[in-house]
């Protein structure tokens, strides 16, 4: 927990200098050339220091279907989802751990888990997941994903009524789990930290979010959700509250300095205020969006009305990857196609502080991560500047950011206890974790069950297809 990194790149303000960094009892004590060596010394010649990125959103559980599902929008695609075999809770520790490897080894130090839960084994899975974050020791953010309506109710009715199968646990069955692991789990000063996280307004009634808010405000949790992904869910706002999911969820009280928002596609300017006076975050997937055929955010807009902004990966079968760096990539430099006011761009170092910074802020804790200053906790990543894909010598971040950096990553701490060493994961044996996986699996193709044919015309037809 003590050490210091020696002659480290950090960027300042007109360009780049060489740093020491002192650590002590993980919190960063000094930044300044030349100092002495406290604990370890960590040799950082040739080598780029961000504070740790935030995967913002993702669902780990998802690692089992990465590339088997065919490009479809999101709600047939998670009718072909339902479809695979659920989930036992040795495949939920196994994905938590790849999730955590990938983000650790593509710059993120944190990762908010929107966790699927697996029906009769709710708090069960919980702990799995709490277990392999705490063991691989990334900073996690568990965020139960919970709703209370059938998936059917997530498509618009357009002019034809529809019945819905009730959902299989009451609302407030579903609460009180989430209020049994906040007991059970939630432990920021320990690295693990419950959020509250309705998966959204097309799955989920009023009760079971006014009950997340007085959950979120017993507990002092932040609160997490998708947010108009898709036009659908844009159309079955209006039918379901006669105006924007946005306004709607404003006047519940949902949204507030506390509350990340993933995705945010299909939002109108009035929208938009709307999050920059509530001071939410909006989590950017820019991956799933495209692989979904969702939209694309209009980010630039967010970022000049004030709203914050950061970075998600999203799961890994709607993204097939979790590379933050990747989703950084993207997800800077789409826009440039969709706002041809290049002064509004975003820059390589936007990026980098929108993704940790910026990530920091939606969890409200930019207090103590975030950025490199003294007093702030030690997340740490250090970037090998000799790496094929980050040379010539011309400008650190911008190659981070705008090139495909590949085995970068040279060391990772967390709270001052380092994870990544000379590229490999210090914490668990990845060797065994990529056997795991392999012997788990097997090479697969779907086929889309009569249920699935069936929501895919009534959703060709409400969408005009």
């Amino acid at each position: 927990m003590n050490f210091t990194i020696q002659n480290a790149v950090i960027p300042i303000t007109d360009g780049y200098t060489t740093v020491d960094v002192q650590v002590v009892n993980g919190i960063i004590f000094a930044i300044a050339p030349d100092l002495d060596v406290i604990g370890t010394r960590i040799n950082g010649e040739h080598k780029l220091l961000l504070s740790g990125f935030v995967n913002a959103h993702t669902h780990s559980s998802e690692h089992w279907q990465r590339g088997v599902i065919s490009p479809l929008p999101l709600e047939l695609w998670l009718a072909q989802l339902y479809e695979f075999t659920p989930l036992d809770t040795e495949q939920v520790y196994l994905s938590a751990l790849g999730t955590a490897v990938e983000t650790l080894l593509s710059g993120g130090t944190s990762v908010v888990d929107h966790l699927v839960l697996i029906p009769g084994k709710e708090l069960e899975t919980i702990a799995t997941a709490v277990r392999a974050y705490q063991e691989i020791g990334i900073r996690a953010f568990v965020a139960p994903l919970i709703q209370d309506e059938s998936l059917s109710a997530g498509i618009p009715s357009g002019e034809s009524s529809q019945i819905h199968e009730p959902y299989f646990r009451s609302t407030a069955e579903t609460l009180a789990i989430i209020e049994e692991a906040v007991r059970l789990f939630h432990r920021p000063e320990e690295g693990i930290t419950i959020l509250v996280a309705p998966t959204g307004i097309q799955l989920c009634t009023d009760a079971l979010f006014t009950g997340c808010i007085e959950l979120s405000n017993r507990y002092n949790l932040c609160r997490h959700s998708h947010l108009l992904e898709t036009k659908a869910q844009k159309k079955l706002a209006e039918e379901k509250y006669g105006c924007s999911a946005v306004e709607h969820l404003q006047r519940i009280g949902f949204l507030s300095a506390s509350t990340s928002l993933a995705h945010c596609v299909w939002l109108t300017d009035f929208d938009i205020n709307i999050l920059a006076q509530t001071q939410s975050t909006v989590v950017h997937n820019p991956l799933s969006n495209l692989r979904l055929g969702s939209g694309i955010a209009p980010i630039l807009k967010y970022r000049q009305a004030g709203v914050n902004v950061t970075f998600g990966c999203d799961g890994a079968s709607s993204n097939d990857s979790q590379d933050l760096l990747e989703a950084i990539k993207i997800g800077s430099i789409l826009h440039n196609v969709t706002d041809f006011d290049y002064q509004f761009w975003i820059t390589p170092r936007e990026s980098v502080e929108m993704a940790s910074l910026g990530g920091a802020k939606g969890l409200n804790i930019d207090d103590k991560i975030g950025s490199l200053t003294v007093g702030k906790q030690a997340d740490l990543v250090l970037y090998d500047l000799t790496n094929l894909s980050l040379l010539p010598r011309t400008d650190p971040i911008g190659l981070l950011v705008l090139g495909r950096p590949t085995n970068v990553v040279d060391s990772a701490w967390v709270n001052g206890k380092q994870i990544i060493a000379n590229g490999a994961v210090t914490t668990i044996n990845v060797d065994e974790l990529r056997q795991e996986l392999f012997n788990r699996s097997q090479w697969e193709t779907t086929r889309p069950s009569e249920s699935v044919v069936q929501m895919e015309r009534r959703y060709r037809q409400v969408m005009g297809l």
